[in-house]
């Protein structure tokens, strides 16, 4: 289902799929995250999910007026997790209200793994 903003101009339909796209890139931008993870985790292992595929590592869930995304994370070891989700929460929350203009009501960040990078 689609969000939809109607203005004098006309109606603007946003599908799940345009905003999974804006948050993954705004998400990968931030330091300390290596990459998306996918949302099933079996046997405390995680899979790394390329820019190709980034949905599959994002659930975006329209209410009424408001849009609440979730989003599967590998941070990089040494960072503090803390403080790279809250920029990813932020730089997320920001991209998506500006470029598409729906309201964000929340942005649940879950990490699913930390790797070391050589």
């Amino acid at each position: 289902m689609p969000n939809i903003i109607v203005n004098e101009h006309g109606t603007i339909s946003i599908s799940k799929e345009a905003i999974v796209t804006i948050a993954g890139a705004a998400a990968v931008e931030c330091y300390g995250i290596v990459g998306m993870a996918s949302q099933k985790l079996q046997d405390g292992l995680f899979q790394l999910i390329g820019q190709e595929t980034l949905h599959k590592g994002i659930v975006v869930r329209m209410k009424e007026n408001h849009v609440v995304i979730d989003m599967y994370i590998v941070v990089s070891y040494g960072t503090r997790i803390g403080v790279v989700a809250q920029n990813i929460i932020d730089n997320v929350r920001y991209q998506v209200e500006k470029l598409s203009g729906v309201r964000i009501q929340k942005v649940n960040v879950i990490v699913h793994g930390v790797k070391v990078i050589d």
